[in-house]
Order: C-alpha cells, then sequence, then structure tokens
C-alpha cells in the first residue's frame, strides 16, 4: 500500500479493520487521513460576541475583555475589536466568558463505557451498591457480563466479596473496578471462569486479596486484574465509537473543549482516528498511546496536528505503581495502616528508563502515572538517566499525578523542567485516608500544588475523570479551597497548598494546552487562537455561590456553538 493509497482508506475499508488487531499500515492510512482533513466551518462569517466579562490567561498574566471577534476560519480574530464592520454580533447578556477547559488528565474510554455499565459512584455502604447491582441485572438479563465501576470501600468500613456480589448475581460473571480503576472485586462465576484459586499465585505487580484460609475474596489489585479482564468479550470498533461520542457530549456540556486522554490502546486507535476523520468530533483530544499501542504502531501513529487541532498523538503513557487507596501506590517507606506493604510498583526502575528511553528516541512525549513516593522517585530518575544525554528540543515530559513526592525530590521536577500534571479533586477525594495511609510527616510533599507552583513548575490539571468529577469546577473548587463540596473541612485540607483562582484557572486551559504542546493555537483567547470558549453562569473571580456550583450556558469550539445549556 502506497502513501496515497492510505490517505484515500475509505470509512468501508476502515470498519473491516474492526477484530483482533489494526494494522500498522491502516494506522498509517488514517494519520495521513487525518493530517490532511480540515474541519468545516459553517460559512464565511465573522461573529461578534459582545457584552461579555472576559477573562484568558496570557504569558504577562489575567486579561480581561468585553468583546470577542471571531474570523470566518473558528479563530479569535481581536479581543476588544476597533473595527467590526460586516460581523454577526451575539449579545453575551454580561455573562462571563472564558477560554474552553482542557482537562489535562481523563480516560474517555472508560468515561463513555459508564453510561452503559453499572454505576457506584458516591454509594455509601456494600448493601446500597448491592441493591444498584440487583437493579441492573434484572434489567438487562440478556447480557453474558455485567460490568460496572466507581464503587470506594472507604467509608464502608471493609472491602466488597464474591460472597456480597453472589448474593445478587450467581448465574454469570460480575466484575466491578474500584472508583481508581486499581482494583476490582468478581463474583464467584467470574473467578470460576478465570480459574482464580487458592492456588493461583499473584501476579507480578499485582495482589488477590485472600481470607484468613488463603481463597481469594474476589478483590483483585493492579496486575492482578489482568487475570479476570483478559477473559471479558472485547469491545467492537463501533462500541468504542459510541463511547467516544457519550463522553464528548458530556464533557462539552461540563465546559471541556480539549482534553488529554491519558491510555489509549492499539484497538482504540482505530475509532479516535475514524470520528476525527469523518469530522464527527467536537472535543480536541491529546491522546497518550499506551506501551502495547506504542510498540506495536510506533511512529505511524504520530501526528501532531490532525484535522485542524482535533486530535494529536505524541506522547506515551507508563505506569510506575497503584494507587494509594487500594494500597498499590509505591512507597519509600511502609504504609502507616499496613505495616507490611510499600505498595505494588508495576515497573522496575531499569525497564521503567529503558522504556522513557525508547520513547524519547521515537520523538515522543513520555508521561508517568506515579503516584507513591517511590514511583515518582524511580520516575525522577529515569528522567534524569534519560534526558541528560537528549540532543535537540526537549518534549516537556510527564509525571501524571505526582501525588506523593519525598520532600527533596519536589525541586527535581523543575530541574528536569517536567510538568507536574495533577488533579485537584484527589486531594479533596483522598483526604479521608491520606493520613491513615501515609503519616502526618509524608504529608508535606503530597498533594503539594502550591510548593510546586513556587519553584516555577508549571502545574497541568486534569481529573482523573471518571475516577473523579469530570466538571472543571469541582476541580477548581478543590484547588481554591482544599474542602469538598460541603465546604468541609472548614478552612481548607492543608490550606496552605491551596491555589488562587488565577492559578487554578491557568492551570486548566493555558498550561494544560502548554503540557500537551498545544499552547500556540488552545488555551488561551488570543488573536490566531482556536476560538474555543465558555459561556458561564457566574463570575470564578466575583462568585455568588460555591465554585463547584457554576454552569456551563454555551460551549464553543471552532467559532460555533455545540452546545447550549441555558439561557444567557
Amino acid at each position: 500500500m502506497t502513501d496515497s493509497d492510505r490517505a484515500r482508506l475509505s470509512r468501508a475499508q476502515f470498519l473491516r479493520l474492526t477484530g483482533a488487531a489494526v494494522s500498522v499500515a491502516a494506522v498509517s492510512g488514517l494519520v495521513a487521513a487525518c493530517s490532511t482533513s480540515p474541519r468545516p466551518h459553517p460559512g464565511p462569517e465573522r461573529i461578534l460576541l459582545d457584552g461579555v466579562r472576559g477573562y484568558t490567561c496570557t504569558a504577562s498574566g489575567l486579561h480581561r475583555f468585553s468583546s470577542l471577534l471571531i474570523d470566518a476560519h473558528g479563530r479569535v480574530e481581536a479581543l476588544d475589536p476597533a473595527g467590526t464592520a460586516g460581523a454577526r454580533r451575539i449579545d453575551g447578556r454580561g455573562r462571563v466568558c472564558l477560554p474552553g477547559f482542557h482537562d489535562a488528565h481523563g480516560h474517555i474510554w472508560s468515561f463513555g463505557a459508564a453510561a452503559t455499565q453499572i454505576d457506584l459512584a458516591g454509594v455509601r455502604s456494600v448493601d446500597d451498591a448491592l441493591r444498584v447491582i440487583a437493579t441492573y441485572a434484572r434489567e438487562h438479563r440478556d447480557r453474558p457480563w455485567l460490568l460496572g465501576r466507581g464503587w470506594n470501600d472507604v467509608g464502608w468500613g471493609r472491602l466488597p466479596s464474591a460472597a456480597d456480589l453472589d448474593r445478587v448475581v450467581e448465574d454469570r460473571p460480575l466484575w466491578l473496578l474500584r472508583v481508581d480503576s486499581h482494583a476490582g472485586v468478581a463474583n464467584t462465576a467470574a473467578l470460576r471462569l478465570a480459574g482464580i484459586t487458592a492456588s493461583t499465585p499473584d501476579p507480578a505487580g499485582g495482589q488477590i486479596i485472600r481470607d484468613h484460609d488463603g481463597r481469594p475474596t474476589g478483590v483483585l489489585v493492579d496486575a492482578a486484574k489482568k487475570l479476570i479482564e483478559q477473559h471479558i468479550p472485547a469491545p467492537t470498533l463501533l462500541d468504542y465509537e459510541d463511547r467516544l461520542l457519550a463522553a464528548q457530549h458530556r464533557l462539552n456540556a461540563a465546559g471541556l473543549t480539549s482534553i488529554s486522554e491519558a491510555s489509549t490502546a492499539p484497538d482504540q486507535i482505530a475509532a479516535l482516528f475514524d470520528l476525527t476523520n469523518t469530522r464527527r468530533m467536537t472535543l480536541r483530544i491529546n491522546a497518550f498511546l499506551n506501551w502495547d499501542a506504542f510498540v506495536r504502531f510506533g511512529k505511524h501513529a504520530r501526528t501532531d496536528s490532525g484535522a485542524d487541532d482535533m486530535l494529536r498523538v505524541r506522547t506515551v503513557k507508563l505506569i510506575a505503581d497503584g494507587a494509594l487507596g487500594s494500597y498499590g501506590a509505591a512507597l519509600l517507606d511502609p504504609y502507616t495502616d499496613r505495616p507490611t506493604s510499600r505498595g505494588l510498583p508495576q515497573l522496575q526502575p531499569a525497564e521503567l528508563t529503558s522504556r522513557v528511553r525508547q520513547i524519547v528516541d521515537a520523538g515522543y512525549q513520555s508521561a508517568i502515572h506515579a503516584i507513591g513516593d517511590y514511583a515518582n522517585r524511580i520516575a525522577l530518575d529515569a528522567y534524569t538517566d534519560v534526558l541528560g544525554s537528549v540532543r535537540g528540543p526537549r518534549l516537556r515530559h510527564r509525571i501524571e499525578h505526582a501525588q506523593v513526592l519525598a520532600p527533596p525530590d519536589l525541586p527535581r521536577l523543575q530541574q528536569l523542567g517536567l510538568i507536574a500534571s495533577m488533579q485537584p479533586s484527589h486531594a479533596t477525594d483522598d483526604m479521608n485516608m491520606a493520613e491513615a495511609r501515609l503519616g502526618a510527616a509524608r504529608l508535606s510533599g503530597a498533594y503539594a500544588w502550591r510548593s510546586l507552583l513556587d519553584q516555577g513548575t508549571i502545574i497541568a490539571a486534569g481529573s482523573d475523570f471518571p475516577v473523579s468529577s469530570h466538571r472543571p469546577f469541582d476541580g477548581i473548587h478543590a484547588a481554591v479551597t482544599r474542602t469538598d463540596r460541603d465546604g468541609q473541612p472548614v478552612g481548607g485540607w492543608h490550606r496552605e497548598q491551596a491555589m488562587t483562582v488565577a492559578e487554578a484557572l491557568r492551570a486548566y486551559t493555558l498550561d494544560a494546552a502548554y503540557a500537551a504542546h498545544q499552547e500556540r493555537v488552545l488555551g488561551s483567547l488570543t488573536p490566531g487562537k482556536h476560538a474555543d470558549f465558555v459561556l458561564l453562569d457566574q463570575d470564578l473571580f466575583w462568585p455568588q455561590k460555591p465554585l463547584w456550583q457554576t454552569e456551563v450556558l454555551q460551549t464553543w469550539v471552532g467559532g460555533r456553538r455545540i452546545g447550549e445549556y441555558g439561557q444567557l
């Protein structure tokens, strides 16, 4: 297949690629088509959005404006322009206008899947969870597997078990991911199908939780999840496309115009390029390849700007450890409330360094998931080893989460020029168990936004959706107040690490775009950039209600209104 043949790959041909794997040649063709496919615009019309209270972050600070002129190509022509002849005027009615938000770390595939699966987010007890599961099972008798996510044992008093799940579902396998996606619980039917027994060993980087007699309880952590998940029927290409479209609708409604998708697998790449090539995306995606996708496709999947900046694939995700809540975060010293464990490293230091070197040599940006202080230490060591020998421009490599660091390691992020990709809501989600897991002393380097900002490290803010709320205003509320939605704890949890509103806004817009190498075209409302913006019902700098209650009235992408959710 020649390069020109690949660029002409038709949708009919593309749909036939569904199956166990997508070929390198097909991905090359999809990338070529994506790179040359312009995004349509409704016509040669200039638009003046007038009478707004506008804010945008710039290199020199926060800039205010009252009108926004959009050119015929959907880009910002001017702020507060002197001449607007021929432009169609839209009255902003005094509403607040901000750049569209960019979630720097989310999981769009699982977020989209959650719309059709069992949702246990916010469920307060095992018994309540069982009621939700039983209702879903009755309504979906035709499904051979029952899948769900969102349970959180913090506050339940104990972990759920297969015995619990068997009370409501015995006739077919049931698999439920924890809120952090780093653990799951299976019923007996699923354990039996996977062949998991008392004699099954813990896999490297994983743990089978067992009772006092050594029998599996049904809970599997990190790498042990694969023992179940390898038996779940694989989604089809159309399943992935449906999930992506469902997710983007909800994300646009929350004010998100772009995201960094934190783990795209080989069989998901086809859906991503297809929806972009066929111009069905209203959400700009900066996709991270997972390691399997990188190994399979390498440079063939790489694109800096597809379909007028609707798609970027230039980052590879590595995972150094698990999550704090499920005791998977890798720590330098044992867990305070589980002194026999230091967590579950997913890669040994030498292997992590080797993978970072391969990513950098291939011209990709590296993004390492690291939550515990040991995982962050070996991530920093890997970057030190690799970046010290790199010639040419660096690609703003990232640490995803950077959640718990030993205080001496904090300055190393700045010294290495690394991006701290952090999720403000994780602090308020974790505050009820973080000190129990870590002890008071280790919290000095945990969720340390102020310490990082003060040393000059750039923070790109995200949510880790669906682990935490996808709404940027929940994240901004957490970043600024360090409290939950109920305003607890009074005064904020470790308030000394809080951000200002301007810093939080920048982390969710301009700096998130910078972390994605897209600050020249996204992240702020300045001339020449895409006119991606939102209109809100309140001013974040002068709020009349809690920040998390802020509502999106309209979302615009590329100078087009793609969602209207309330009256101006």
